[in-house]
């Protein structure tokens, strides 16, 4: 019996995504283990492992397919001693009913939603006919867009009127979109329907481009990685009330001690056994201050405050198109040395695009250091489910006081950005300090 081969879901919110390359090619023997395909993510590549043994009969799925849905049929295996050629011919013939299956359930419900034909784009552009601005999640543009609901006629229940997941289930099981009576007037006018469906999205593009002399510019498709980035930087400063703390650090002290640490780096085939850098140690002390301030340490649900027991902390790390956070684990408990081999490992695996969903999707909070670009200070955008984020500046020269004196002293400017839901100003700055503290102090963190 042939064994079909579907789209892996790597990662618990994954639901589609993009097959990257085929590592075996039809008529090869797998078996279980084998790395037959890679997979891409919006922020990863993985490679896809065979469970069962037989020989690749049909790749129903071509090399370089974008937006392939989860559990979709990619490839089908001939067991062993079946004929390759009926299996292949099996996958050929069902390949067609999947897809002829895939819109069965909007086509049940296309009578009852007729009137809104022209929703889905509508809900994308969260623009209503009138010009009027509907404010809704992601994930509930996503389901108005696939039950034909038009967003600007559903009553938000969500912060400001905000449309939310629970509010399109509920139009979509009340028959339709609560709208207002000037577009159900309209409604019968089906024929013309189908022309202002792409309007809003399109003429927005058709309106910016007018902007500039033909071919003065070229068009770039957003991938998987921007389209996702953009997603959740909206939807943070949506939902996320933002609260901005900074302080200034003094960073002499802990560029001696780094200095006197890598000196004494013991050697392993020729080499130091590690490399301190000023981010490893920023990344050691912002997770002993989050241990010393467990109140900050948390992530907001609308039913309870998640107070986390360790401090997991993401990274961000710039690679081609965007950025990614991979985290390092119980930073709290971990060395310096451990921290930094930990952090350039994930680094290098972040910009080939190797990391696994498990290393950078959750954590407890963040750090962005922009002080290697020569960044003097800037305010970061919280990462949900994160609390807080650090954005930590380049450590400068500049005069200070001390003792009613001027003196020169390496100082750098950080940016605490918080969820002004859980994390107040007070309990920010209390965070803040003890940050400073173990900078200022770096030999605290070593004991």
């Amino acid at each position: 019996m042939p064994i079909n081969i579907t789209m892996p879901a790597l990662s618990p919110t994954m639901e589609e995504g993009n097959l990257s390359k085929w590592l075996v090619k039809e008529g090869d023997t797998v078996k279980s283990g084998d790395v037959i395909a890679e997979i891409e993510t919006d922020k990863a590549t993985m490679e896809v492992e065979a469970v069962d043994e037989g020989t690749v009969a049909k790749l129903v799925v071509a090399a370089g397919t974008e937006g392939v849905k989860v559990n979709a049929l990619i490839a089908v295996l001939a067991a062993d001693g079946e004929d390759v050629a009926a299996a292949a011919s099996g996958a050929a013939s069902a390949a067609p009913a999947k897809a002829e299956a895939a819109p069965v359930p909007k086509a049940e419900a296309a009578p009852a939603k007729a009137e809104a034909a022209p929703a889905p784009a509508a809900a994308a552009a969260s623009v209503s006919a009138d010009g009027n601005r509907t404010f809704s999640s992601p994930l509930a543009r996503r389901l108005a867009k696939e039950a034909g609901i038009d967003l600007s006629g559903v009553a938000g229940s969500g912060p400001h009127g905000r449309v939310v997941k629970s509010d399109v289930e509920a139009a979509v099981a009340g028959g339709g979109a609560k709208a207002a009576p000037a577009p159900a007037a309209a409604a019968p006018q089906a024929a013309a329907a189908p022309a202002p469906a792409a309007a809003p999205k399109g003429a927005s593009e058709e309106a910016v481009l007018k902007l500039f002399e033909p071919g003065s510019y070229e068009l770039v498709p957003h991938d998987g990685m921007r389209k996702t980035i953009a997603r959740r930087l909206v939807e943070s400063k949506q939902t996320i009330p933002h609260f901005y703390v900074s302080v200034d650090c003094e960073l002499d002290a802990l560029m001696a001690l780094r200095a006197q640490l890598n000196d004494a780096a013991p050697r392993k085939d020729n080499a130091p056994a590690y490399k301190l850098s000023v981010n490893d140690m920023v990344i050691k002390a912002m997770a002993l201050a989050l241990r010393d301030v467990p109140d900050a340490n948390v992530s907001w649900t609308d039913n309870n405050m998640v107070k986390h027991k360790h401090a997991d902390v993401g990274v961000a790390v710039s690679i081609p198109g965007g950025l990614i956070t991979p985290i390092i684990r119980k930073a709290e408990q971990k060395t310096l040395s451990v921290i930094s081999n930990e952090m350039r490992d994930l680094g290098k695996r972040a910009k080939d695009r190797k990391l696994k969903p498990e290393e950078y999707q959750g954590g407890t909070s963040s750090v962005s250091n922009m002080g290697m670009m020569g960044v003097k200070n800037f305010a970061a955008v919280v990462n949900p489910p994160h609390a807080t984020i650090l954005a930590v500046g380049a450590g400068e020269q500049r005069v200070v006081v001390k003792g009613g004196e001027m003196a020169i002293a390496t100082v750098m400017s950080v940016t605490l950005s918080t969820d002004h839901r859980c994390v107040d100003g007070a309990l920010g700055a209390e965070l803040l300090q003890a940050f400073k503290g173990y900078i200022e102090n770096p030999m605290g963190m070593l004991v």
